[in-house]
């Protein structure tokens, strides 16, 4: 399987209303905590290493600083 990054939400933003939500008021320990097992149960649900691959590496490129070649002496 493939990873699908075209949006699949039929109202995106009452979805990013919801996480926003359920991070209200929550020290940052448990907000990474809580994204940390929200991943966890998509990633289940999900179940396909492949795709689950592509999405990690797409994650962490994008997080990632832009990076200069290093000019030859």
């Amino acid at each position: 399987m493939n990873l699908i990054t075209d949006s699949h939400f039929d109202a995106p933003d009452d979805f990013y209303e919801s996480l926003i939500d359920a991070h209200r008021d929550l020290p940052t320990a448990a907000s990474h905590e809580l994204n940390a097992k929200l991943v966890l149960l998509l990633a289940n649900h999900i179940g396909d290493a492949a795709a689950l691959g592509q999405a990690l590496a797409l994650a962490r490129s994008s997080v990632l600083p832009a990076t200069s070649p290093t000019p030859a002496p």
